[in-house]
Parts: structure tokens; C-alpha cells; sequence
């Protein structure tokens, strides 16, 4: 028993300071809480909705405080597997909750999705620029920094442009 639980309080901190970079673990918000149950598939649209959820976290924690400790949060989900497994007596419904929940942590992959819609391709396509713009990038299409940006002089010549510069010694003689 104590080793499930461990594993429930691990999933309890995970979820805790997910997206918080002051959490500490020891608290949770309602916004990690309704998180958790989505993610861990508490809420399964029939039984449980999110207003369910949203519900339970409010009667749960106190009047002034606006997250819940990892015992207000075993409250919340006695609350939960009696509405999620009704079929089931109170001790197995709690069971089956605590295992959708262990050892689980938030998904955060697929949250945002890039879009690639052809008018920023096209607009981010460097070998369809052209002008001056065309001068910023090598045939790579990689940009070239500063030498891109600027007009770089010559200044290894007595006058700019000078196009025989470093002849002059063979020209003396």
C-alpha cells in the first residue's frame, strides 16, 4: 500500500509544479489539478466532465486558499472514483482511480503545433528572395549576418575601387 501511494505523490508533484517555476510540489492549483485528470483520463466525458472536476477541487480546498495539499487531493479523488466507478464499492473504485494516476506525469508534446501554411513558406523561402534582400544569404540559404546587411569597403587601396591595387611596385621598375 505504501508503495502505491508513493507513486501517487510522485504523480502528485509532477503534476504540481508543471508550468510553475515558484511550485515547490507541495501544493496544487486548479488549473494542475484539472490537468491531471484530463491527462490521466479521470475525466472520461460520460461519468466525470470537467465541471465535475472543477466542482470537487472547489468543495475540497478551504475558502481562502486556492490549491490543495496531497491529502485534500486524496479527498478529491475518493470524490472522483465515486462518480467514475459507480459500479464499484468505495475501496476498489479508489483503487482504480489511484491506478490511472500513478507513475504518470503531464503530456506536453503536441500542445503546439507548428503551422506550415504555404504563404509563410513562401515568405521564409531564401532562394525566392530577390534585390537587394538576395545579397543577406549564401547559396545555402544561409544567412550571411552583418556582411549581408552592410557594404563592406575595400579600404586596402589608396582610393576606393581601385581595381590594379598591388601593382604599382611592378610598374616602377
Amino acid at each position: 500500500m505504501a508503495g502505491e501511494i508513493s507513486a501517487l505523490e510522485e504523480a502528485f508533484r509532477k503534476f504540481a509544479v508543471h508550468g510553475d517555476t515558484r511550485a515547490t510540489g507541495k501544493e496544487m492549483h486548479g488549473k494542475n489539478w484539472s490537468k491531471l485528470c484530463k491527462d490521466c483520463h479521470v475525466i472520461d466525458g460520460k461519468n466525470v466532465t470537467t465541471t465535475d472536476v472543477d466542482i470537487v477541487f472547489s468543495k475540497i480546498k478551504g475558502k481562502s486558499c486556492r490549491t490543495i495539499t496531497f491529502e485534500q487531493f486524496k479527498e478529491a479523488l475518493q470524490e472522483l472514483s465515486k462518480k467514475r466507478f459507480k459500479d464499484k464499492s468505495d475501496e476498489e473504485a479508489v483503487q482504480e482511480i489511484y491506478k490511472l494516476i500513478e507513475g504518470k506525469a503531464p503530456i506536453i508534446s503536441g500542445v503546439t503545433k507548428a503551422v506550415s501554411s504555404p504563404t509563410v513558406s513562401r515568405l521564409t523561402d531564401t532562394t525566392k528572395f530577390t534585390g537587394s534582400h538576395k545579397e543577406r544569404f549564401d547559396p545555402s540559404g544561409k544567412g550571411k549576418g552583418k556582411a549581408g546587411r552592410e557594404d563592406l569597403v575595400d579600404t586596402s587601396g589608396y582610393v576606393s575601387g581601385y581595381k590594379h591595387a598591388g601593382t604599382y611596385d611592378h610598374k616602377v621598375q
